[in-house]
């Protein structure tokens, strides 16, 4: 057994998945639904088992739903579905943890896009309740801020991380900022006191799942969720 070699084989691995959905599949929905699942079986497979990676709508307790998310991290421990029927997935916004678009490559454009798509999750209401404990009653919780992220197999850009990236991710105000992002051929990146890191080379996928999953540690758990706001609407 080598720990060196169990880790850089997963990255590998997706790699190589990526490639092949990029190279072999020509028709542009087949395409993304493929390289979307690379990724959420990814996380489905190496994500503690509190955690749930889907793509799906997410919906607020005032009626309010964000546009369709490629990759919808949530909580599968303590919060509800709304709505599961044929494959069409409405998850609360309490339950949110993490949003991220999967797109082939990286440029301007796909960036903007995931910071309207993580701006459209963040934007909605979140409940909180007070929480019984068996001294009392804690305090609601805060709800906790909503991981952005990209994930791509390659770049646009030449070079793959340079300054291009930076100011694409540095043009959108705080309701669209990517926190993390993947780009599997070349590397990954983060945001570290709201400065953002790159980290080229090595095994991107392999680095950016434990990156993923440290910050889903600090994130703590999720807030108390008000399922009677949500029961409301049964009589409107």
């Amino acid at each position: 057994w080598s720990l060196t070699r169990l880790l850089e084989g997963l990255h590998d691995d997706i790699q190589r998945k990526l490639e092949t959905v990029r190279g072999t599949l020509n028709h542009p929905g087949t395409k993304g639904d493929a390289s979307e699942n690379v990724w959420l079986e990814l996380f489905d497979t190496y994500l503690p088992r509190r955690y749930q990676a889907t793509t799906a709508h997410v919906v607020d307790s005032r009626g309010r739903f964000s546009e369709q998310i490629d990759v919808v991290i949530f909580d599968r421990q303590y919060s509800p579905f709304i709505f599961h029927y044929q494959g069409q997935i409405i998850v609360p916004a309490e339950s949110v943890y993490a949003v991220s678009e999967a797109k082939q490559a990286i440029n301007a454009s796909q960036v903007t896009y995931a910071q309207s798509k993580v701006a459209s999750v963040r934007r909605l209401h979140r409940t909180s309740l007070p929480i019984p404990h068996a001294g009392g009653v804690h305090a609601p919780k805060p709800p906790i801020p909503i991981l952005g992220g990209i994930l791509t197999f390659e770049s646009d850009w030449t070079p793959a991380l340079g300054v291009p990236l930076m100011e694409a991710l540095e043009s959108s105000d705080l309701g669209g900022h990517l926190d993390l992002g993947c780009i599997a051929a070349h590397g990954y990146f983060s945001t570290n006191s709201n400065a953002y890191e790159i980290f080229p080379g090595g095994k991107p996928a392999t680095a950016f799942l434990f990156k993923l999953i440290s910050q889903l540690q600090f994130s703590g758990t999720v807030p108390m969720i008000d399922v009677q706001a949500y029961a409301e609407w049964l009589g409107r």
